[in-house]
Protein backbone atom coordinates (compact mmCIF):
# COMPACT_ATOMS: atom_id res chain seq x y z
CA UNK A 1 0.00 0.00 0.00
CA UNK A 2 3.30 2.11 -0.48
CA UNK A 3 4.02 5.00 -3.05
CA UNK A 4 0.41 5.69 -4.56
CA UNK A 5 0.91 9.44 -4.61
CA UNK A 6 3.73 11.44 -5.62
CA UNK A 7 3.56 15.38 -4.68
CA UNK A 8 6.07 17.09 -4.91
CA UNK A 9 8.90 15.16 -3.39
CA UNK A 10 11.58 12.88 -5.63
CA UNK A 11 10.25 10.10 -3.64
CA UNK A 12 6.49 9.27 -4.44
CA UNK A 13 4.59 8.35 -1.02
CA UNK A 14 0.76 7.95 0.01
CA UNK A 15 -1.73 9.65 1.66
CA UNK A 16 -3.08 7.95 4.43
CA UNK A 17 -2.94 4.36 3.80
CA UNK A 18 -1.41 2.78 6.94
CA UNK A 19 -3.59 0.66 8.84
CA UNK A 20 -2.53 3.38 12.13
CA UNK A 21 -3.44 6.62 9.23
CA UNK A 22 -6.46 5.01 7.66
CA UNK A 23 -8.95 8.09 7.51
CA UNK A 24 -12.36 8.64 6.61
CA UNK A 25 -11.49 9.24 3.19
CA UNK A 26 -8.44 9.62 1.55
CA UNK A 27 -7.29 11.06 -2.00
CA UNK A 28 -5.20 7.77 -3.74
CA UNK A 29 -3.75 8.64 -7.30
CA UNK A 30 -1.12 7.74 -9.19
CA UNK A 31 -2.28 8.61 -13.03
CA UNK A 32 -1.04 11.96 -14.30
CA UNK A 33 -3.91 13.72 -13.88
CA UNK A 34 -4.61 12.78 -9.96
CA UNK A 35 -0.78 13.42 -9.35
CA UNK A 36 -1.23 16.80 -10.98
CA UNK A 37 -3.98 17.46 -8.49
CA UNK A 38 -2.05 16.72 -5.57
CA UNK A 39 0.60 18.73 -6.45
CA UNK A 40 -1.91 21.76 -6.87
CA UNK A 41 -3.15 21.03 -3.79
CA UNK A 42 0.08 21.08 -1.58
CA UNK A 43 1.21 23.83 -3.32
CA UNK A 44 -1.98 26.16 -2.85
CA UNK A 45 -2.81 24.89 0.45
CA UNK A 46 -0.92 26.67 2.31
CA UNK A 47 -2.60 30.06 1.32
CA UNK A 48 -5.93 28.55 0.65
CA UNK A 49 -9.23 30.96 1.53
CA UNK A 50 -11.46 30.12 -0.81
CA UNK A 51 -11.70 27.58 -4.00
CA UNK A 52 -13.98 24.97 -5.60
CA UNK A 53 -13.98 21.87 -6.12
CA UNK A 54 -15.59 20.38 -8.96
CA UNK A 55 -16.52 16.48 -9.88
CA UNK A 56 -19.23 13.79 -10.87
CA UNK A 57 -20.90 12.10 -7.75
CA UNK A 58 -18.35 9.79 -6.12
CA UNK A 59 -15.16 11.02 -7.46
CA UNK A 60 -13.07 12.15 -4.33
CA UNK A 61 -14.20 15.94 -4.14
CA UNK A 62 -14.03 15.59 -0.26
CA UNK A 63 -11.22 13.39 -0.35
CA UNK A 64 -9.32 16.15 -2.03
CA UNK A 65 -10.90 18.37 0.34
CA UNK A 66 -9.49 16.51 3.60
CA UNK A 67 -5.69 16.95 1.78
CA UNK A 68 -6.53 20.57 1.45
CA UNK A 69 -6.96 20.51 4.97
CA UNK A 70 -4.30 18.38 6.25
CA UNK A 71 -1.69 20.61 3.85
CA UNK A 72 -3.39 23.83 5.48
CA UNK A 73 -2.73 25.94 8.40
CA UNK A 74 -6.03 24.97 9.70
CA UNK A 75 -4.42 21.34 9.82
CA UNK A 76 -5.05 21.13 13.72
CA UNK A 77 -9.00 22.24 13.54
CA UNK A 78 -11.98 20.17 13.21
CA UNK A 79 -12.76 19.28 9.07
CA UNK A 80 -16.11 20.94 9.32
CA UNK A 81 -18.69 18.81 6.04
CA UNK A 82 -21.47 20.74 5.82
CA UNK A 83 -24.59 20.42 3.24
CA UNK A 84 -24.31 24.20 1.63
CA UNK A 85 -28.38 24.65 1.90
CA UNK A 86 -27.95 23.44 5.79
CA UNK A 87 -25.01 25.76 6.11
CA UNK A 88 -26.65 28.61 5.24
CA UNK A 89 -29.71 27.99 7.45
CA UNK A 90 -27.23 28.16 10.39
CA UNK A 91 -26.48 31.37 12.22
CA UNK A 92 -22.93 32.58 10.68
CA UNK A 93 -21.46 35.26 11.73
CA UNK A 94 -17.97 35.98 8.93
CA UNK A 95 -16.52 38.25 11.74
CA UNK A 96 -15.75 35.02 13.99
CA UNK A 97 -15.64 32.55 11.49
CA UNK A 98 -12.52 29.84 11.98
CA UNK A 99 -11.55 26.83 11.17
CA UNK A 100 -11.84 24.71 7.53
CA UNK A 101 -15.48 24.93 5.94
CA UNK A 102 -15.94 22.09 3.29
CA UNK A 103 -19.84 23.12 1.54
CA UNK A 104 -21.10 20.30 -0.33
CA UNK A 105 -22.54 20.76 -3.02
CA UNK A 106 -22.98 24.83 -3.96
CA UNK A 107 -24.58 23.92 -7.44
CA UNK A 108 -27.57 22.90 -5.89
CA UNK A 109 -28.71 26.61 -4.23
CA UNK A 110 -31.03 28.27 -5.60
CA UNK A 111 -31.07 31.90 -5.94
CA UNK A 112 -31.53 33.33 -2.35
CA UNK A 113 -29.19 30.84 -1.34
CA UNK A 114 -26.39 31.91 -3.59
CA UNK A 115 -27.09 35.45 -2.30
CA UNK A 116 -26.84 34.89 1.09
CA UNK A 117 -23.38 32.97 0.54
CA UNK A 118 -22.15 35.70 -1.90
CA UNK A 119 -22.83 37.91 1.41
CA UNK A 120 -20.86 35.55 3.73
CA UNK A 121 -17.92 35.71 0.77
CA UNK A 122 -17.71 39.43 1.12
CA UNK A 123 -17.84 39.81 4.53
CA UNK A 124 -14.66 37.27 4.90
CA UNK A 125 -12.62 38.83 2.13
CA UNK A 126 -10.96 40.97 4.26
CA UNK A 127 -10.16 38.78 6.92
CA UNK A 128 -6.38 37.75 7.57
CA UNK A 129 -5.25 34.24 5.67
CA UNK A 130 -5.07 31.35 8.28
CA UNK A 131 -7.95 32.52 9.59
CA UNK A 132 -10.14 30.38 8.14
CA UNK A 133 -10.81 28.41 4.34
CA UNK A 134 -13.85 27.41 3.05
CA UNK A 135 -13.97 25.23 0.11
CA UNK A 136 -16.94 24.22 -2.09
CA UNK A 137 -17.85 20.92 -3.99
CA UNK A 138 -20.04 20.89 -7.39
CA UNK A 139 -20.97 18.22 -9.75
CA UNK A 140 -21.22 21.20 -12.68
CA UNK A 141 -18.52 24.20 -13.44
CA UNK A 142 -19.90 27.17 -11.40
CA UNK A 143 -18.36 29.36 -14.14
CA UNK A 144 -20.07 27.31 -16.62
CA UNK A 145 -23.25 27.74 -15.05
CA UNK A 146 -22.80 31.54 -14.46
CA UNK A 147 -22.48 31.60 -18.36
CA UNK A 148 -25.89 30.05 -18.33
CA UNK A 149 -27.59 32.29 -15.88
CA UNK A 150 -28.10 29.40 -14.01
CA UNK A 151 -25.58 30.89 -11.20
CA UNK A 152 -24.32 34.42 -9.77
CA UNK A 153 -21.25 35.12 -11.99
CA UNK A 154 -19.69 37.65 -9.16
CA UNK A 155 -20.05 33.85 -6.72
CA UNK A 156 -18.88 31.69 -9.37
CA UNK A 157 -15.70 33.97 -9.91
CA UNK A 158 -14.58 34.31 -6.12
CA UNK A 159 -15.03 30.47 -5.85
CA UNK A 160 -13.54 29.36 -8.75
CA UNK A 161 -10.30 31.64 -8.54
CA UNK A 162 -8.94 28.18 -7.08
CA UNK A 163 -10.76 25.83 -9.12
CA UNK A 164 -10.11 21.52 -8.68
CA UNK A 165 -11.65 19.32 -11.75
CA UNK A 166 -11.42 15.62 -10.47
CA UNK A 167 -11.93 14.15 -14.06
CA UNK A 168 -14.09 10.10 -13.78
CA UNK A 169 -12.71 7.50 -12.63
CA UNK A 170 -13.17 5.62 -16.20
CA UNK A 171 -11.04 8.62 -17.84
CA UNK A 172 -7.90 7.66 -14.68
CA UNK A 173 -7.92 3.80 -14.91
CA UNK A 174 -4.67 3.97 -13.43
CA UNK A 175 -6.20 4.60 -9.82
CA UNK A 176 -9.08 1.84 -10.33
CA UNK A 177 -6.45 -0.35 -8.79
CA UNK A 178 -4.22 1.51 -6.18
CA UNK A 179 -8.19 2.84 -5.29
CA UNK A 180 -9.28 -0.50 -4.76
CA UNK A 181 -6.17 -1.57 -2.40
CA UNK A 182 -7.01 1.60 -0.38
CA UNK A 183 -10.88 0.90 0.53
CA UNK A 184 -9.93 -3.24 0.93
CA UNK A 185 -7.44 -2.30 3.84
CA UNK A 186 -10.33 0.10 5.10
CA UNK A 187 -12.91 -2.44 5.09
CA UNK A 188 -10.03 -5.60 6.29
CA UNK A 189 -9.50 -2.89 9.13
CA UNK A 190 -13.34 -2.71 9.94
CA UNK A 191 -14.30 -6.28 9.74
CA UNK A 192 -10.82 -7.23 11.55
CA UNK A 193 -10.62 -9.82 8.57
CA UNK A 194 -7.26 -10.37 6.02
CA UNK A 195 -9.14 -9.81 2.33
CA UNK A 196 -7.28 -9.32 -0.74
CA UNK A 197 -8.34 -9.61 -4.64
CA UNK A 198 -7.83 -12.49 -6.83
CA UNK A 199 -5.73 -10.90 -9.86
CA UNK A 200 -9.54 -12.14 -12.01
CA UNK A 201 -10.98 -9.73 -9.99
CA UNK A 202 -8.27 -6.84 -10.56
CA UNK A 203 -9.07 -7.68 -13.99
CA UNK A 204 -12.80 -7.11 -13.70
CA UNK A 205 -12.22 -3.61 -11.82
CA UNK A 206 -10.16 -2.61 -14.30
CA UNK A 207 -12.92 -3.11 -17.33
CA UNK A 208 -15.55 -1.61 -15.67
CA UNK A 209 -16.49 2.06 -16.35
CA UNK A 210 -17.55 2.53 -12.51
CA UNK A 211 -20.61 5.31 -13.90
CA UNK A 212 -20.13 6.35 -9.98
CA UNK A 213 -16.41 6.54 -9.40
CA UNK A 214 -14.80 5.59 -6.39
CA UNK A 215 -18.27 5.64 -4.37
CA UNK A 216 -19.80 2.90 -6.28
CA UNK A 217 -15.86 0.62 -6.31
CA UNK A 218 -15.84 1.06 -2.20
CA UNK A 219 -19.34 -0.26 -2.43
CA UNK A 220 -18.42 -3.34 -4.99
CA UNK A 221 -15.91 -3.99 -2.50
CA UNK A 222 -17.71 -4.24 0.77
CA UNK A 223 -20.45 -6.25 -0.97
CA UNK A 224 -18.07 -8.81 -2.41
CA UNK A 225 -17.09 -9.72 1.66
CA UNK A 226 -19.93 -11.26 1.93
CA UNK A 227 -19.53 -13.68 -1.17
CA UNK A 228 -15.62 -14.39 -0.04
CA UNK A 229 -15.74 -16.61 3.28
CA UNK A 230 -12.34 -17.70 2.38
CA UNK A 231 -10.66 -13.49 2.28
CA UNK A 232 -9.86 -13.85 -1.09
CA UNK A 233 -12.07 -12.23 -3.50
CA UNK A 234 -12.57 -13.23 -6.69
CA UNK A 235 -13.88 -11.61 -9.82
CA UNK A 236 -17.13 -13.62 -9.44
CA UNK A 237 -17.75 -12.02 -6.02
CA UNK A 238 -17.86 -8.56 -7.16
CA UNK A 239 -22.00 -7.35 -8.13
CA UNK A 240 -20.71 -5.17 -10.75
CA UNK A 241 -23.43 -4.11 -13.26
CA UNK A 242 -23.62 -2.29 -16.28
CA UNK A 243 -25.13 1.12 -15.62
CA UNK A 244 -25.90 4.13 -17.46
CA UNK A 245 -23.17 7.06 -17.09
CA UNK A 246 -24.89 10.27 -14.79
CA UNK A 247 -27.54 11.82 -16.90
CA UNK A 248 -26.81 15.87 -18.12
CA UNK A 249 -28.51 18.16 -15.87
CA UNK A 250 -31.54 19.23 -17.45
CA UNK A 251 -31.30 23.28 -17.84
CA UNK A 252 -33.14 25.29 -15.71
CA UNK A 253 -35.44 28.30 -17.10
CA UNK A 254 -34.09 31.35 -17.24
CA UNK A 255 -34.84 34.26 -15.29
CA UNK A 256 -34.97 36.36 -17.88
CA UNK A 257 -38.33 35.40 -19.20
CA UNK A 258 -39.52 37.08 -16.12
CA UNK A 259 -40.07 40.88 -15.72
CA UNK A 260 -38.23 42.41 -12.31
CA UNK A 261 -40.90 42.27 -10.43
CA UNK A 262 -41.57 39.13 -10.74
CA UNK A 263 -38.45 37.88 -10.34
CA UNK A 264 -38.11 40.03 -6.56
CA UNK A 265 -40.76 38.18 -5.38
CA UNK A 266 -39.59 34.81 -6.69
CA UNK A 267 -36.37 35.86 -4.82
CA UNK A 268 -38.63 36.55 -1.53
CA UNK A 269 -40.60 33.29 -1.36
CA UNK A 270 -37.34 31.13 -2.00
CA UNK A 271 -35.36 32.85 0.53
CA UNK A 272 -38.99 32.26 2.97
CA UNK A 273 -38.84 28.92 2.28
CA UNK A 274 -35.08 28.27 2.68
CA UNK A 275 -35.87 29.60 6.31
CA UNK A 276 -38.81 27.81 6.50
CA UNK A 277 -41.53 30.63 6.86
CA UNK A 278 -39.14 32.40 9.67
CA UNK A 279 -40.15 35.98 8.37
CA UNK A 280 -38.00 37.62 11.01
CA UNK A 281 -34.69 35.64 9.78
CA UNK A 282 -35.86 35.79 6.36
CA UNK A 283 -35.68 40.07 6.52
CA UNK A 284 -32.39 39.56 8.53
CA UNK A 285 -30.97 38.12 5.74
CA UNK A 286 -32.34 40.02 2.90
CA UNK A 287 -31.45 43.30 4.34
CA UNK A 288 -34.93 44.48 4.78
CA UNK A 289 -36.77 45.68 7.97
CA UNK A 290 -39.60 42.83 8.24
CA UNK A 291 -42.70 45.47 7.97
CA UNK A 292 -40.77 46.04 4.24
CA UNK A 293 -41.07 42.03 3.82
CA UNK A 294 -44.69 42.11 5.07
CA UNK A 295 -45.44 44.85 2.44
CA UNK A 296 -43.62 43.01 -0.44
CA UNK A 297 -45.31 39.67 0.16
CA UNK A 298 -48.64 41.34 0.30
CA UNK A 299 -47.57 43.17 -3.13
CA UNK A 300 -49.30 42.36 -6.31
CA UNK A 301 -46.95 40.61 -8.67
CA UNK A 302 -48.97 39.57 -11.91
CA UNK A 303 -46.41 37.19 -13.45
CA UNK A 304 -44.84 35.48 -10.40
CA UNK A 305 -47.95 33.09 -9.64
Amino acid sequence: MQNLVQPRQSQPRAFDLTTSGLRQAAFVAISTAGRKLVQQAEVVAPHLQFATIEGESGVGKQALARLLHDRSPLAGSRFSHCDAREWLLSEIDPQFMAGFTYLDRVDLLAAPGQGLLLRVLKALQNRPAGAFALVASSETSLCQMASEGLFLPDLAFRFSAIRFSIPPLRERREDIAPLAAFFLERISTRYRARLRLASGAIARLLQHDWPANARELSSALESAVLNSPDGVIRAEDLPIVATPLPAPRPPAPSLQVLNLDAVIHKHIRLALELNHGNKLKTARQLGISRSTLYRMLDADFPSSR
